[in-house]
């Protein structure tokens, strides 16, 4: 099984900030919810990670050895990481909901996101037909991957909401991936 989790809690977070490649460390909470996402999923035979920090410290949490991988790291929101959605020009915003060949300046889209997060599901899931896999990364990864399992439906980043530390499961059939779970959160340890 691909179980794809979402790092803890950053200040940037709790500000309602679009958090993209800005790399703050975790927060209190952030911890805590690392903590408890790792305990919650017990010991697991593989841990890969989204390069940041945020990703990584959660990572730490199920202490074990830890695969780094580029294609898990979050979104490139370019001149607008760390803004908040309200302060994007509107006109902005709507292309960036419809255009998923829209890029930020300075930025990357949505489409070269699937792409990637595609390519680095599509590599792990041979072993996850045996054994367990844990991905730690981003709120945009995680919706890619679920439009990998859906079929690329277009656009299913705006119309979804991935929650703070959350798990997608996502399991091997005979016909490729399904989705088996999706936005679980964690029982308070």
């Amino acid at each position: 099984m691909l179980i794809v989790v979402r790092h803890g809690r950053t200040a940037e977070n709790k500000a309602g900030q679009l958090l993209g490649r800005h790399d703050p460390d975790l927060d209190d909470e952030g911890r805590r919810q690392a903590r408890a996402v790792a305990e919650w999923l017990g010991p697991v035979e593989r841990v890969v990670s989204s390069p940041l920090g945020r990703a990584l410290q959660t990572a730490e949490a199920f202490g074990s050895a830890i695969d780094v991988d580029e294609r898990w790291i979050e979104l490139d929101y370019g001149e607008y990481d760390t803004a908040k959605p309200g302060d994007i020009p509107r006109e902005v915003w709507e292309r960036w909901r419809t255009d998923p060949d829209f890029a930020p300046p300075g930025g990357e889209s949505m489409a070269s996101l699937v792409r990637r997060v595609t390519v680095a599901a599509s590599d792990l899931l041979v072993e996850a037909a045996d054994h367990d896999i844990v991905v730690v990364t981003h709120v945009s990864p995680i919706k890619a991957a679920l439009s990998w399992v859906l079929g690329g439906v277009d656009q299913v980043a705006f119309r979804t909401r991935v929650g703070q530390p959350s798990i997608t499961r996502i399991a091997v059939g005979p016909n490729g991936p399904v989705l088996q779970s999706f936005n679980e959160q964690p029982h308070p340890g």
